[in-house]
């Protein structure tokens, strides 16, 4: 029963550094925030969800290669502030369900004023 409970807090601690770590990197005119990390059970890895605001029309590749460049500097970082049995191999994902979320009320907008001029 413990299990399960550390895992959310190791989830969320890990969240937490790298929203941290992230902040101070300089990312022009784009936001880039942390929305979840899911470690696996054995803590050897963790995929990070990321959301890229901002930076037009491939922003969101140009993150990647960044986070990915930086990927070892972080996890070194990470070690040194959360003390776990392994320190997990990052991997970024960029998590699209706000932009996708953001289209859905947008074309039910547009509906809406559709219905309304008929």
């Amino acid at each position: 029963m413990g299990a399960p409970n550390r895992m959310v807090r190791v989830n969320e601690l890990m969240k937490r550094e790298l929203a941290a770590l992230l902040e101070r990197e300089s990312w022009g005119d784009r936001l880039v925030s942390v929305l979840d990390v899911s470690t696996a059970p054995d803590l050897r890895s963790a995929i990070v969800l990321i959301s890229v605001f901002g930076g037009g029309p491939g922003s969101g590749r140009r993150v990647m290669n960044h986070l990915n460049s930086i990927r070892a500097d972080l996890q070194k970082k990470v070690s040194s502030r959360v003390v776990l049995k392994y320190t997990p191999v990052l991997e970024f994902r960029i998590d699209d369900r706000l932009e996708a979320a953001d289209k859905v009320i947008s074309l039910i907008e547009e509906m809406e004023q559709h219905d309304g001029e008929i």
